[in-house]
């Protein structure tokens, strides 16, 4: 869900009432003129994505879906042209910095929305992780089931499905024709996928959970009526299309889904993942140096993981990993018990918050089972963004499939970075920065977000947490998981791996469940470039860290660093790095005046 939200977020567009270059200007004026056309866009990107608007909790676009016709694709990238050259065009000499910052950033997301649409990244709309078929479904766990109308306008979406999956049909055709095509063992998947939900009574459609209950005001009879319009929707709407979606990518699609896994395989394949490298990490690092670097750290973080299991007393980690799939304590016993344990988790987390940070997010954080249809391909945690306004919170999604297979050693870890101190602290405060425009306060990039998250495991150890060394060594894995990442999806898509050598990479160098290696080795497959910005993004934030532990001494204070890192909503791994040394300039001039 949560790339379903983001690749939303990237399609920010304007209309062209802004069309005309601002000339120089009073102060006040020009400050005037990017304010009003930062709210334009922001409206003009509620009309035009009305999914992603109900996904922030704004109800007015609610009975509406995406157009992802050919036609309302190019007038977006003809209308973000346009807009680029509104926003370039204001002269923001004399303006307060963070406006000056809001003008480069907006300038910096369209200008990367056209660079990369030379390579119809529309083309390819569909993958085991994401797509209108595993999308879809999701949107009942953030859409609200208040009224009356939230249930009829829903109904109205699941009429209006059909023409969607058309629309993703069309596409998927058109990068048949033009050689852009997902590996074919994503793409068989998919069409499982969408069979599972074809074949799924009505009744039990994940689309029909809506109706197994209602809130407490809604009428009886109104009950009746939106059930039997909302079960008719699903039998004759939606899983029509998911029958006709299934038979396309089963025998049309998925037979000329290409051959190799790596995305050079592809027309202009070494320049889009050079732009996805760029795109995810927001760095000028190249495939071979981000090569470089995860062998470095996988060298680093393999030695600590043997010093732990050395202290526990076996010999390396496969005999480690041999002892740990045969304790029956280190394996889940039930779905809520892995539950339970991320509650808790978070419970002694929240706890210890007030000596890392300042500021705190308002929002509640819950913790949810990930759907059962698509648990096979999901990860093992998720988290999916609250709404601004607090009607809808937070949320891990949790998955509990195949628990018996699943080892405990993860989950505290996991909960860091799904939860607090990770993304659920980090987005919320966002959301909830009112200085900022509301386009930054959604603002995403994976370096940052995943950087942060990531970086959040760590603050675990520093407050005391991993007490059990089972759990610090999960910990570790999962940090080398992220440090695998850099060499193996590089490896895919730069180096030509096949998919074995990046299995046996796991094997060699992790003991890593296998229902997780195979799962995360389709996903660098299925998703070029954006494992990357987890560890690159960590990396940056303990670079800035230092830099400032370094510069202040024992003026530091990690409550005001983490504090100025959230309080500017995700930037770009170098605009970061401006603003903390732009703090660290600050704590000197202060220091200076005691």
């Amino acid at each position: 869900m949560r790339f379903l939200i983001r690749m939303l977020a990237v399609a920010l567009l304007v209309p062209v009432t802004f069309a005309a270059a601002y000339p120089p200007a009073d102060l006040e004026t020009r400050r005037k003129a990017l304010k009003d056309l930062l709210s334009e866009r922001w409206e003009y990107t509620m009309r035009t994505s009305p999914i992603y608007a109900s996904i922030l909790g704004d109800k007015r676009y609610n009975d509406k879906l995406d157009d992802f016709s050919q036609k309302a694709i190019d007038e977006d990238l003809e209308q973000t042209r346009r807009d680029l050259a509104c926003f370039e065009a204001i002269d923001t000499t004399g303006f307060p910095d963070q406006e000056v910052l809001n003008k480069q950033l907006m300038v910096r997301d369209l200008q990367m929305s056209l660079d990369g649409a030379r390579f119809k990244p529309w083309e390819m709309p569909v993958n085991q992780g994401n797509g209108i078929h595993i999308d879809a479904p999701q949107l009942v766990s953030v859409l609200s089931f208040a009224d009356v109308k939230d249930y009829e306008d829903y109904i109205t979406r699941l009429k209006a499905l059909p023409v969607l999956f058309d629309q993703n049909i069309e596409q998927m055709r058109k990068g048949m024709a033009d050689g852009l095509m997902p590996p074919k063992i994503l793409l068989n998947m998919v069409g499982t996928q969408a069979n599972g939900i074809a074949v799924t009574p009505t009744e039990k459609s994940p689309f029909a959970h809506p109706f197994d209950k209602f809130p407490d005001k809604i009428l009886e009879a109104d009950r009746k009526r939106l059930r039997e319009a909302g079960l008719a929707a699903i039998k004759d709407s939606v899983i029509p299309a998911y029958v006709k979606f299934t038979a396309f990518v089963r025998d049309e699609y998925a037979p000329k889904g290409r051959a190799e896994p790596g995305a050079w395989s592809l027309p202009d394949g070494d320049a889009w993942y050079a732009f996805r490298v760029k795109e995810s990490t927001t760095t000028n690092l190249s495939p071979a140096e981000i090569h470089r670097i995860g062998l470095n750290q996988v060298k680093e973080i393999e030695a600590r993981m043997i010093e732990v299991v050395q202290k526990l007393g076996f010999k390396d980690m496969k005999a480690f990993k041999a002892a740990v799939d045969a304790d029956p304590k280190l394996h889940a016993h039930s779905r809520e018990q892995i539950l339970d344990l991320y509650r808790k988790y978070e419970d002694q987390m929240y706890a210890k918050l007030p000596q890392m940070f300042g500021r705190m997010p308002k929002s509640k954080l819950e913790v949810m089972p990930v759907e059962e249809f698509r648990e096979k391909e999901a990860a093992d945690a998720s988290y999916v963004d609250g709404t601004p306004d607090g009607s809808r919170a937070g949320h891990i999604m949790v998955n509990t499939g195949d628990f018996a297979k699943r080892t405990l050693l993860s989950l505290e870890t996991t909960a860091y970075h799904e939860g607090v101190p990770g993304h659920h602290m980090q987005i919320s405060i966002a959301q909830e920065l009112p200085e900022l425009p509301i386009f930054r306060q959604h603002e995403y990039y994976t370096a940052f977000t995943e950087g942060w998250a990531l970086y959040s495991e760590r603050l675990g150890k520093e407050v005391g947490f991993y007490q059990d060394p089972y759990s610090y060594y999960g910990h570790l894995q999962d940090d080398m998981l992220r440090a695998i990442r850099l060499v193996v999806d590089t490896g895919f898509h730069y180096k030509h791996w096949t998919r074995q050598q990046v299995v046996d990479y796991f094997h060699d160098h992790s003991t890593i469940d296998e229902v997780t290696v195979q799962s995360e080795t389709d996903r660098y497959m299925g998703w070029p470039a954006q494992a990357l910005g987890y560890k690159i993004g960590q990396l940056e934030i303990l670079k800035d860290r230092q830099y400032a532990k370094d510069q202040l001494g024992d003026k530091f204070d990690l409550r005001g660093f983490h504090d100025e890192v959230l309080s500017g909503g995700a930037l770009p791994m170098d605009v970061l790095s401006a603003r903390i040394h732009d703090w660290v300039g600050r704590q000197k001039a202060l220091a200076s005046t005691r």
